[in-house]
């Protein structure tokens, strides 16, 4: 019983000094999008490749609002085989930015999931969307790593244990999700 307590307050600790301005930031940053009918894209590798996954789904079905335009959302995890190929055939540290280069334009949005906040993949997409003049939102934990040194929005949660960061970026989700849900149905 003890550790799973402890691990609940951790959990609960890290919530508690999450920086509430950063996820509106972020907010911001995606309803920005929204408005101007920017493309999304989410980025991630393991658990955060799942939230990206997770985050797309949510952005693109769970903000669905009759009479209302859709978000133009997409995660760049999901396509197994382009993944694989560019692995492959180039690297798997470019895999991220080899599929923006076909896809992003300025303007767009980019959010890179990075629990360690030093994917290297993600880092080199991040950098290649600054370039070309996108928006850029970072959500990693231990203490940001590069991720929170090039983007223009930041999250960081406050903890340096993997299951509590990778917690607390499906929860923005959820937050980001409900807080864009409850902003399309009010208007």
């Amino acid at each position: 019983m003890e550790r799973i307590q402890n691990y609940i307050s951790h959990l609960q600790g890290v919530l508690e000094r999450l920086s509430l301005e950063d996820v509106q930031r972020s907010i911001d940053v995606i309803m920005d999008a929204y408005h101007a009918e920017k493309q999304i894209f989410v980025i991630g590798n393991g658990g955060s490749a799942s939230t990206a996954s997770h985050l797309a789904c949510d952005l693109g079905k769970g903000t669905s609002v009759p009479g209302k335009p859709r978000f133009r959302v997409i995660s760049l995890t999901d396509n197994v085989a382009t993944m694989s190929a560019w692995s492959n055939d180039a690297s798997y540290e470019d895999v991220f930015v080899e599929q923006l280069k076909n896809l992003v334009n300025p303007g767009d949005v980019v959010i890179g999931i990075s629990a360690s906040g030093n994917s290297e993949n993600v880092i080199r997409a991040m950098q290649h969307a600054n370039e070309i003049g996108c928006q850029t939102i970072g959500w990693s934990g231990f203490g940001g790593g590069r991720l929170a040194t090039i983007c223009d929005v930041n999250v960081v949660v406050d903890s340096n244990q993997y299951g509590p960061v990778e917690d607390v970026h499906l929860i923005l989700n959820h937050v980001l999700h409900a807080w864009i849900r409850e902003e399309l149905t009010a208007n």
